[in-house]
């Protein structure tokens, strides 16, 4: 490996290539939303009615949703058609409406308005940035677990339930989780269920993002927590939520959530004061775009990993080019979703990143992926392989792995 002299002047000359690369949001590239195009033209003034008989163009499907749409999306989440709510883009978006009403009125078996009740929620470490800036802006006070190759360190989830009423929930990327890539097992989603709680309306939270954004072709298959809630006589207990954000357009998509019948018109009520329904004609859109699809949803997600298994594949060849044996860093080797996730062995991922960005490459800050910003080992960064092209990612990740030997090798240069 080299020293640190012979880092510093590798460092200096991809420093002076003069390089504006990204590998800080998890976006798609435009390859991937040119697979959707069709869905711009698919509805036209001639075609505004549904298969039911819906004009699009009025109200119809209030605050759930078309059903055409219900029964659609219903088969990501794995769910029944009604137990679906169909909204705008965003499904941050339905999120925050439910803990909203959750704070402000409580959930269906909720005794009394969780504002009322100092309200903690579990979260995943490392995690999802905005899930943490959502519950910091809402109050809650964040309980960090470690996210373990099986999902939620279920041992500390079970604990914290149990011991504290005022622990309302876990909210977590159930598979190929942001940023680290694991998929929850089998008996962490059957303890998940069937766990003892201090709060009568403890809630699982469970943003299903990447259910189908699968890199291989034997792709896991998450086990259904709603059917074990219901199963396990807990049948209100768990929400469910997906996207189409990185299935067809992000800023113009679907968002959906799907929980129990009971739970489904309780929150429908509430959502009801907020709004009339949302975009029937998005709905449509994707209606008619998966119906004509060859394989629907599954057929689009199977060319997505075409496109993006070279550029996860490609970031793993450069790592291990440059990291592999040298004992700085590990990282992982997800099966799908939208991230990488790199952990340095010492404490310098703050100062690798600040090179980095010296050197014209944007990566995603450190302490985004743990609540309120702060990693308390400073050791994790979040890879976002994409959106970029090929070249410019193998280029992206051999400075970002450049900068991890430099700082390492300046943290040991300054504790000797």
């Amino acid at each position: 490996m080299e020293n640190l002299k012979e880092l510093q002047l590798r460092y200096e000359k991809l420093k002076g290539l003069g390089l504006k690369l990204n590998i800080e949001r998890g976006q798609p590239g435009d390859d991937n939303f040119d697979l959707s195009n069709k869905l711009l033209g698919i509805v036209t003034e001639k075609d505004v009615k549904t298969q039911s008989g819906f004009d699009v163009r009025n109200y119809p499907g209030g605050v759930l949703g078309l059903p055409e749409a219900r029964e659609l999306f219903s088969t990501i989440l794995d769910a029944r058609p009604e137990e679906m709510i169909i909204g705008n883009n965003s499904s941050l978006q339905i999120l925050s409406h439910v803990l909203m009403w959750a704070l402000l009125r409580g959930l269906a078996d909720s005794p009394a308005p969780w504002c009322r009740q100092q309200p903690k929620m579990i979260v995943t470490v490392p995690g999802y940035d905005r899930h943490f800036t959502l519950l910091a802006e809402l109050g809650f006070e964040m309980i960090s677990v470690k996210m373990t190759k099986d999902g939620p360190d279920i041992n500390e989830v079970e604990k914290a339930a149990a011991a504290d009423a005022s622990v309302k929930g876990i909210i977590f990327v159930p598979t190929y989780s942001n940023p680290s890539g694991e998929t929850v097992s089998a008996e962490t989603v059957k303890r998940l269920a069937t766990m003892k709680t201090a709060a009568p309306d403890f809630t699982i939270f469970a943003d299903d993002a990447y259910v189908v954004h699968h890199l291989t072709d034997n792709p896991v298959k998450t086990e259904n927590l709603l059917r074990a809630c219901e199963e396990a006589g807990n049948p209100n207990r768990v929400y469910l939520f997906g996207s189409t954000s990185k299935i067809t357009f992000s800023g113009a998509g679907i968002g959906f959530m799907a929980t129990s019948t009971k739970n489904v018109s309780y929150i429908a009520k509430l959502f009801g004061t907020m709004f009339i329904g949302p975009n029937k004609v998005e709905q449509l859109r994707h209606v008619k775009f998966f119906g004509a699809y060859p394989g629907g949803v599954a057929g689009l997600m199977k060319k997505h990993a075409k496109l993006l298994k070279p550029k996860f594949d490609i970031v793993h060849k450069v790592l291990s080019k440059e990291l592999e044996d040298t004992g700085l860093a590990t990282w992982s080797k997800p099966q799908g979703g939208y991230f990488i996730s790199l952990d340095t062995i010492k404490p310098i991922a703050k100062r690798a990143v600040e090179l980095c960005e010296e050197a014209g490459v944007a990566v995603t800050p450190t302490g985004a992926t743990f609540p309120l910003g702060r990693d308390p080992k400073d050791s994790n960064i979040r890879i976002s392989p994409t959106r970029p092209p090929v070249d410019e990612l193998e280029k992206a990740i051999e400075v970002l792995a450049v900068c991890v030997k430099l700082a390492s090798a300046e943290y040991d240069n300054s504790v000797k």
